[in-house]
């Protein structure tokens, strides 16, 4: 079996620096390989940009918005310009609003706490778990995996028309799925949210880092995302959008930064005005290095060109397209079809492999590192793999040994730091893994198959 070894077209653009990109790791087999860091859509690497700009800054690192000091007052400053930059990156209305959290799970949870009483949700089974479950306190509409854009659009019409007409109600939809990498119709979504009176959130996690977001184009009223996703460490996420809601709301967390005067009265009470700004839920000291690393980012992926790395990702997405369908005993997961629009994740089963097993032996073998699981998406994966939806599942492997089938998928996700060898190491890992077997022996160990070290390469 064999796999082509077309290069990517170079006039396209080059991968962009990131940290680890000479990281050596050593494999099972005998020796070192640069290690393939393959998981962007868990984690990406940062930018080499964003490390360089956090470094320059560090030295001045100060407390903010209440010092009077230099330092201090030049922190000030650097955290509310990176307010100003994601405003610009994400294409923000003049009133909207970017609040900084720790990440999208945690901006998510912010609006779910600021959303007002009876508010009706509407979320599809396919999102992430960071955008399916902090609606707690909500009356909550869960809609079915659509199979098409189109019946995505259809299944939210019909959803919304039933609702009480006259509460509010908020969608929430992600922009790229972080199982599949396919492409979610936002605008439309918005439009169809909008001409029933609803609002929409978009869970831009995945869709950020590889595709421009323009909020005021989409129609969206809020965005969410984390700086982890987009090369920036330290973990800073953004929520970014309409003001109304959050300033109606309790501070999401309560305490100094989030408060403008606080007074005793006679009563022995406390009374409390809350600022009316984005600080209002951006209590305690803030993670002014990770709220900076995010704007550099931006920056970076600005300065770049965006459209010349989402060109040479969809040539990336291409390559990996074409040569996991040169091996048949992998299955590639689609909720939309071949001709969907994606970025850069792709999950997949092989036949006849654990899914951890594979996993394991790409990184201990090559040097490749991806993820295996239901990626914190187990409706999704469960219904694409032909399972229940409602069968419970673990983000990790299941006690399942080596060779034996598990209900779970092998994720490969990259973007603008992925080198093209990485690309083609992967691919032609995957087609020896299958042709010719691992080379070493596996063993479930706390739930993982991890190589045996107790035995020789088989060999």
């Amino acid at each position: 079996m064999s796999v082509s070894t077309a290069a990517i077209d170079p006039s396209v653009c080059a991968p962009l620096p990131v940290l680890g990109q000479d990281v050596t790791v050593p494999l099972v087999t005998g020796g070192e390989v640069t290690y393939a860091a393959l998981d962007y859509a868990a984690s990406a690497p940062a930018l080499q940009r964003v490390w360089d700009d956090v470094a320059a800054y560090a030295p001045y690192y100060g407390s903010v918005h209440r010092g009077a000091g230099y330092l201090s007052q030049l922190s000030t400053d650097l955290f509310e310009n990176s307010r100003r930059t994601v405003a610009e990156f994400l294409g923000c209305r003049a009133d909207d609003q970017v609040v900084f959290t720790r990440s999208t799970t945690d901006s998510l949870n912010l609006l779910a706490a600021a959303i007002p009483a009876g508010c009706q949700v509407f979320v599809f089974e396919t999102e992430h778990h960071a955008s399916l479950l902090p609606w707690r306190d909500a009356q909550v509409t869960y809609l079915n995996a659509p199979r098409t854009p189109a019946q995505a659009v259809e299944t939210l019409e019909r959803a919304l028309a039933d609702r009480d007409p006259y509460g509010p109600a908020l969608v929430c939809v992600t922009g790229a799925s972080n199982v599949t990498g396919e492409l979610w119709p936002v605008k439309e979504l918005a439009a169809a949210a909008h001409a029933h009176g609803a609002r929409i959130v978009l869970d831009a996690a995945q869709l950020a880092p590889h595709h421009p977001v323009d909020i005021a184009e989409l129609d969206v009223d809020w965005v969410a995302f984390s700086g982890h996703k987009l090369y920036a460490p330290f973990g800073s996420g953004v929520l970014a959008g309409r003001s109304d809601w959050l300033l109606a709301a309790e501070p999401y967390l309560a305490g100094g930064g989030a408060s403008r005067k606080v007074a005793r009265r006679a009563d022995g009470g406390v009374d409390v005005d809350w600022h009316t700004t984005a600080a209002r839920h951006e209590a305690g000291s803030p993670n002014v290095i990770g709220v900076y690393s995010i704007a550099s980012a931006c920056k970076a992926l600005t300065e770049a060109g965006f459209d010349n790395l989402v060109a040479r990702e969809q040539e990336l997405v291409s390559r990996v397209r074409e040569g996991l369908a040169e091996v048949p005993e992998v299955q590639v997961l689609s909720l939309f079809g071949d001709d969907a629009p994606r970025v850069g994740v792709i999950s997949f089963v092989v036949r006849g492999w654990n899914s951890s097993h594979f996993a394991a032996a790409l990184s201990a073998e090559y040097g490749i590192g991806v993820r295996d699981g239901l990626f914190c998406a187990h409706p999704l994966v469960r219904t694409l793999l032909g399972s229940d939806p409602q069968d419970p599942g673990e983000c990790g492997a299941p006690e399942a040994e080596p060779g034996e089938r598990s209900l779970n998928a092998i994720r490969v996700s990259f973007g603008a730091g992925t080198p093209d060898e990485h690309i083609e190491r992967f691919l032609r890992a995957v087609s020896e893994l299958v042709s010719e077997g691992a080379q070493w022996k596996y063993r479930t160990e706390d739930g993982r198959c991890v190589p045996d070290r107790g035995t020789v390469a088989q060999v």
